[in-house]
């Protein structure tokens, strides 16, 4: 099969990339394997299922069930696949997948969405698939299968360490959220600070339009009122959102426990001690619910680039983390639409905790993907960190650390340091603030002759920033957003 021939949808928005990996991947001959993740909400069923579509494959979405109906909806699902007048049945899965893997001239490929909850009830199903995928093998038998899925516990398991299915794939794609650029584009948003604001509250997932009716804030104006309509109305789907993000996880019992690991994180307690201290534990009695949130992806665990052995989390999911800030200390109000109530009263907490944070996380996001010019050259690594300042008794955040591509048995290169200011104007303090926190790296051992220190900022910077004579770059939102002028 040529890639070339499998248009992709005009329906589909972006998406580029997956579609060249899923095309490629249909276009090789012999057994082919392939695992699609990815978190909930990110397109993974639109896209497979138009990618059948376009090729006369198989997909079935497998529902909670258990393993006799689901074996059942499959024997349908592949009976309509296949035409036949009477429908086949199968006495267990292991004869269903034999049959499957046996059949010559295929139309398609077969897609198997949502794979996790028939490995729950037929804990045999990979073992199966693992024979079968290598009987193909022996026998030269062409076979396209791919495995979806969005718990992503279960999906990172599927190939790793003795898994079954280790080594039989010869695709593994992460459908992640669209970036920040992407997601104002997909929502319609001409606005970069209005953008940053909206994408600080639903991130990149796509879904999440559909979710309110396809409403996007007008204007700036227009944010707080979309907020009270949207995503804090008990009417929209999106209300519920980020309970259900949690619940729906299979590893995840004490759901209260973890609701109040992450409103720790939310506000502010990001590291294991800050953790524990918040919710009245140990920090050795939360190590399991930490694991837990980081293989859900809900968490995510970042090291301090300057501090060995140090690190700190955050919430992957930004929805996540308005609901814990904004929506989950006044709940029950939401619940009986007092929405407008509730806004007033935390609409203070929105910038320093909510937008703020997820600002210096763009910011990253940005330098790694930045032009060369910005630095010199491209980045190895993008992380934050504390650079520790004994003479003055005080510590240095920055935000933004750009290191080059490491070299055995030479200097680790600082490419530039940054710091980032949603709303304030950055001046003179801040690049004092950068250079000092250079000359201290320089004195650890750090190469720091061509590091670029950079101001980041919402709300734009003094005049004169960078005419100090050494390497001194402002990045504003324009640079951030290279978005069109008008609605497209």
């Amino acid at each position: 099969m040529e890639v070339v021939l499998i248009a992709k949808p005009s329906r589909i928005f972006d998406r580029d990339f997956e579609w060249r990996q899923l095309t490629a991947f249909l276009a090789r001959s012999g057994p082919q394997l392939g695992v699609v993740s990815g978190r909930r909400r990110q397109g993974k069923t639109y896209l497979l299922e138009a990618l059948t579509r376009q090729t006369n494959g198989l997909y079935f979405g497998a529902t909670q069930a258990t393993s006799a109906e689901s074996l059942r909806l499959f024997t349908q699902a592949l009976s309509n696949w296949l035409g036949v007048a009477a429908p086949i049945r199968f006495d267990s899965w292991d004869e269903a997948v034999t049959y499957l893997c046996t059949l010559r001239d295929r139309p398609g490929p077969v897609v198997l969405d949502e794979f996790p909850y028939l490995s729950k009830v037929e804990p045999a199903l990979p073992s199966i698939l693992q024979r079968e995928i290598d009987r193909a093998v022996s026998d030269d038998r062409s076979l396209s299968l791919l495995l979806c899925g969005s718990a992503m516990s279960v999906m990172g398991g599927l190939l790793a360490g003795s898994a079954p299915l280790r080594g039989r794939a010869s695709l593994e794609l992460v459908v992640q959220p669209f970036d920040h650029v992407l997601t104002a584009r997909f929502w319609g948003l001409t606005d970069p600070k209005l953008a940053v604001a909206h994408h600080a509250v639903v991130g990149g997932t796509p879904a999440y339009r559909r979710f309110v009716g396809d409403d996007a804030p007008r204007d700036l104006g227009d944010f707080d009122d979309w907020l009270i309509r949207t995503v804090l109305s008990p009417a929209t789907p999106l209300f519920r959102e980020a309970r259900y993000l949690l619940e729906e996880e299979a590893d995840v019992r004490d759901t209260a426990l973890y609701h109040s690991v992450l409103a720790a994180v939310a506000t502010g307690n990001n590291t294991r001690g800050g953790i524990a201290g918040y919710i009245g534990r140990k920090a050795a009695d939360i190590g399991h619910h930490l694991n837990v949130l980081e293989d859900t992806h809900l968490l995510v665990r970042e090291p301090d680039v300057f501090r060995s052995g140090r690190t700190v989390y955050r919430i992957a999911e930004p929805l996540i983390t308005f609901y814990q800030v904004i929506m989950r200390p006044q709940w029950g109000l939401l619940e009986s639409g007092r929405a407008e109530l509730v806004w007033r009263d935390a609409r203070s907490r929105l910038a320093a905790q909510v937008i703020g944070p997820h600002f210096e996380r763009l910011c990253r996001a940005y330098a790694l993907t930045a032009p060369p010019e910005l630095f010199g050259a491209l980045p190895g690594e993008v992380g934050a960190g504390v650079v520790t300042d004994p003479q003055r008794r005080r510590q240095i955040e920055v935000d933004v650390a750009v290191f080059a591509p490491a070299v055995p048995g030479e200097q680790r290169r600082l490419l530039g340091l940054g710091e980032a200011k949603w709303g304030e104007v950055m001046g003179a303090r801040h690049v004092d603030r950068l250079r000092r926190a250079r000359d201290l790296l320089a004195a650890r051992g750090y190469d720091t002759r061509d590091t670029v220190l950079t101001c980041f900022s919402g709300a734009g910077f003094e005049p004169g920033l960078t005419d100090s004579g050494e390497p001194v770059r402002t990045v504003g939102l324009d640079d951030m957003y290279p978005l069109p002028s008008t609605t497209p």
